[in-house]
């Protein structure tokens, strides 16, 4: 994985239009704010809606959290939604329908000729693409690879599920998201989302097994459009007490079997090799940039 990847496990989405779901925004733990331009705002709002994305931002990260915002397409309603959302307080953008790769960089040269105007560095805003078509998927490995901001993919469920006259459920969708995971794995990205639907999230037990399994396929984060997904979502896809304790015995006992001389060894009855090895490095780094994070968070909450 790229090592400057942030930490993005919840994804809450907010309509940036209706305050009282903005004003809440920074109390609901999650790891990203995700302001909506596109699917929650009606087409009669959405030119006021991108008028206020700059000062909601400064008000959803103020409890530790990060922004992104999703904006619109076509391309006319994508300038006007970019240059009111490219500033310090936006961290990403969802970019939605991502066709290509040259509509990437379209929108990676837009978006760094927007942060030089506003004395940003360049590069400040990162990228998560959403493949929401038949033809864009079959252009998803050149699509996540395409420019270096792209930090996390997802595939849109509906809008792709539609596109190819299916259902949205995790059956019909289940290809799609595994052959995403791989083609995110494959450049070094995240790959954001659930492995099942979540049309039925209120049933929490059910919502966490699911999101259990998400992980074990690969996802790394996902969008969260109820705050009771929230907690769920940042326990589950951070690594657990165990996990992390058996990763670090397996560290701590290769240097002693690399002080031996050997290469493999046994442990708990399994043999651990080179693979096994590797994975329990990713998961301690990976958790300790999660509780990096996580006292970062904290220490914006208390002020």
């Amino acid at each position: 994985m790229k090592s400057d990847l942030p930490v993005w496990r919840s994804l809450m989405y907010v309509p940036v239009n209706v305050d009282k779901y903005v004003d809440k925004a920074h109390t609901r733990g999650a790891d990203v704010i995700q302001l909506d331009l596109e699917d929650s705002v009606p087409p009669a709002e959405k030119a006021n809606a991108r008028k206020l994305v700059e000062k909601a931002a400064a008000k959803v990260r103020c409890g530790g959290a990060d922004v992104v915002v999703r904006f619109n397409q076509p391309l006319s309603m994508a300038v006007r939604d970019l240059e009111h959302s490219i500033c310090p307080d936006v961290d990403g953008i969802a970019c939605t329908k991502t066709d290509s790769a040259s509509h990437l960089r379209l929108l990676d040269e837009l978006v760094s000729e927007l942060e030089q105007k506003r004395g940003m560095t360049v590069g400040h805003t990162k990228f998560i693409t959403m493949i929401e078509t038949a033809d864009a998927f079959f252009r998803i490995r050149e699509i996540v690879g395409s420019c270096s901001r792209i930090v996390a993919c997802n595939i849109g469920g509906e809008d792709f599920a539609l596109d190819c006259n299916m259902q949205p459920t995790g059956d019909a969708l289940f290809y799609p998201k595994q052959h995403m995971i791989i083609a995110a794995n494959s450049v070094g990205i995240m790959p954001l989302g659930f492995i099942d639907s979540v049309a039925g999230f209120g049933d929490w037990d059910n919502f966490r097994r699911m999101v259990r399994r998400s992980r074990d396929f690969g996802f790394m984060g996902a969008g969260c459009i109820h705050p009771g997904q929230v907690t769920i979502v940042n326990e589950e896809y951070t690594p657990g007490e165990q996990e992390v304790e058996y990763a670090r015995k397996v560290i701590a006992l290769d240097r002693e079997a690399a002080a031996a001389g050997r290469g493999s060894w046994s442990l708990d009855g399994k043999m651990i090799d080179i693979p096994i090895i590797v994975r329990a490095g990713k998961l301690l780094r990976r958790y300790e940039a999660i509780k990096a994070r996580e006292a970062k968070t904290l220490a914006a909450m208390r002020g």
